[in-house]
């Protein structure tokens, strides 16, 4: 993990972002939280932020714990919510920022249909981002990334969901 940190801050990397951490039981969420403040410390260090990017499953119940909850309540570490994500989990990020104001300096933005299983482009799905990015501020929002996961034509995908959130955004 050191290698990996000083090699990113060499890099001027502004975020070190883990993409995923065992959550398959109680046990694996306790060391991936052992792990991830390790991270972080070693980031912190390093004079470079360190983030979680989260997908559906850490807002499902492990042994009775969201796993999402208990990395939120054990660790200081900033989160790349992905939006998208967190509203198919059940959850309203508008909430999450309330409860974890300054969390969450990174966002990723894609859309879901109403069974919450297909991607779209931003602004073709039912998630409602007018309050979302409302509440910009109170997240700790510093920079976000329009996503779609293997959509058949990205460059098509990317130019709609630009231009829809440009017009939702004002």
């Amino acid at each position: 993990m050191q290698a990996l940190v000083d090699e990113a801050a060499e890099g001027g990397v502004e975020y070190l972002v883990c993409a995923n951490t065992p959550i398959n039981t109680l046990d694996d969420i306790k060391s991936s939280i052992e792990v991830l403040n390790k991270t972080d410390e070693a980031c912190r260090k390093a004079g470079i932020g360190f983030a979680y990017h989260n997908h559906d499953a850490e807002f499902r119940a492990v042994e009775g714990q969201i796993p999402y909850d208990l990395f939120l309540t054990q660790t200081k570490v900033k989160m790349e919510l992905d939006l998208a994500w967190a509203v198919k989990g059940g959850k309203n990020p508008v909430d999450i920022f309330k409860q974890n104001p300054g969390r969450f300096p990174l966002w990723h933005v894609k859309d879901l249909d109403a069974s919450r299983e297909n991607i779209l482009p931003v602004g073709e799905g039912t998630i409602d981002y007018k309050p979302i990015f409302d509440a910009a501020s109170i997240a700790g929002m510093q920079h976000f990334y329009i996503e779609h996961d293997m959509p058949k034509d990205p460059w098509a995908s990317m130019t709609t969901s630009f231009k829809n959130l440009t017009k939702m955004l004002g």
